[in-house]
């Protein structure tokens, strides 16, 4: 059974991600697949199909730890990290400690990192423990695959992060493993939309830009 998930799971990414990104660049209105070279990892998943991104949280529910199914809408007024990983996927290990930082650094600024991972329970709970994850996780198999497409990307990979506003807006989502300045350009924009000084889409056009490599606005 774990074989069959890694399959559904599995390489061959890059060309994928690159079409997405070349496909989505055209609507600087719309949040658009940014992604870092371990997205192409054996660990990363190719996605299903091009599809239109969402614009706002979808709504799903998870089990979280206690084996309770939580919806994702469960942090009104927060600004959401989303990221999707699993405890075999390297890439996802290694962002980790860093997603802890955010949740211990940011959480006054009205942030909330949320880690949905799609693998077998006992596995993320063990490896959860270990890491002193004290961020809320959903867990989920078949139906976490389903969550990460409820996103409107297919299966696009792991890891896999989305980022909201305080509202619930999907500002930008990032493929591959998040390194600390994508992070700090990506959160610090966020907190400059929840404050006023960004539109949302304005928000969405800086971050698309600055994060493929152009000057920003």
């Amino acid at each position: 059974m774990k074989s069959m998930l890694k399959k559904f799971i599995g390489p061959a990414l890059a060309m994928t991600a690159g079409y997405f990104t070349m496909q989505l660049l055209m609507k600087h209105d719309k949040p658009v697949v940014t992604t870092t070279a371990s997205a192409s990892s054996s660990s990363a998943s190719s996605a299903s199909s091009l599809k239109e991104p969402v614009l706002t949280l979808p709504e799903f529910s998870l089990k979280n730890r206690e084996g309770q199914l939580q919806s994702i809408r469960s942090w009104p007024g927060k600004s959401l990290i989303i990221n999707f990983w699993a405890t075999w996927c390297a890439p996802c290990r290694k962002e980790i400690p860093l997603l802890i930082k955010i949740q211990q650094d940011r959480a006054t600024s009205g942030f909330q990192v949320i880690g949905i991972a799609i693998d077998f329970r006992e596995q993320v709970l063990s490896y959860a423990e270990s890491m002193h994850m004290g961020y809320p996780i959903l867990i989920g198999e078949q139906d976490g695959m389903e969550a990460q497409d409820a996103f409107g990307m297919g299966s696009a990979g792991l890891p896999f992060t989305v980022f909201t506003d305080e509202q619930g807006n999907i500002i930008t989502t990032h493929l591959g493993e998040l390194h600390p300045e994508q992070a700090k350009l990506i959160l610090d924009t966020i907190v400059e939309t929840n404050d006023g000084k960004f539109a949302v889409e304005a928000a969405r056009t800086r971050l698309n830009l600055a994060l493929n490599g152009s000057k920003t606005p």
